[in-house]
């Protein structure tokens, strides 16, 4: 790696630290709370008497709420799966042009005769 690289990859990194911990210094103490609670909240402020009428199937095989570490780690894995998804055929496109790049047209790349 080049030097000039070196020093680029640092002031990247340096960025992403700043902009991870600014926030918690400047807004200390306060809480950070998802878009789920703030809808719920605003429902029960318009109806006063509102009940779910469906709950998750996760809440019901734990016989309660959800833990937070679990709920997180489900996300995590959900977002997993979709990035995975994403970069596999982001990857599939990427090929197919590498591809068409080296043999040409799709009828040569299909044409057995014209390798």
């Amino acid at each position: 790696m080049k030097k000039k690289d070196r020093v680029l990859f640092l002031i990247l990194i340096l960025c992403a630290v700043v902009l991870i911990v600014l926030p918690l210094i400047l807004q200390r103490g306060a809480e950070f709370g998802g878009s789920d609670d703030a809808g719920s909240g605003v429902v029960e402020e318009i109806s006063g008497g509102y009940t779910p009428w469906a709950t998750p199937v996760l809440e019901l095989f734990l016989g309660g709420e959800m833990p937070g570490e679990l709920e997180s780690l489900m996300f995590c894995v959900q977002t997993g799966i979709g990035v995975g998804v994403m970069m596999f055929f982001i990857g599939r496109f990427v090929e197919r042009k590498k591809q068409q790049k080296i043999y040409g047209s799709r009828e040569d790349m299909q044409n057995p005769d014209v390798l």
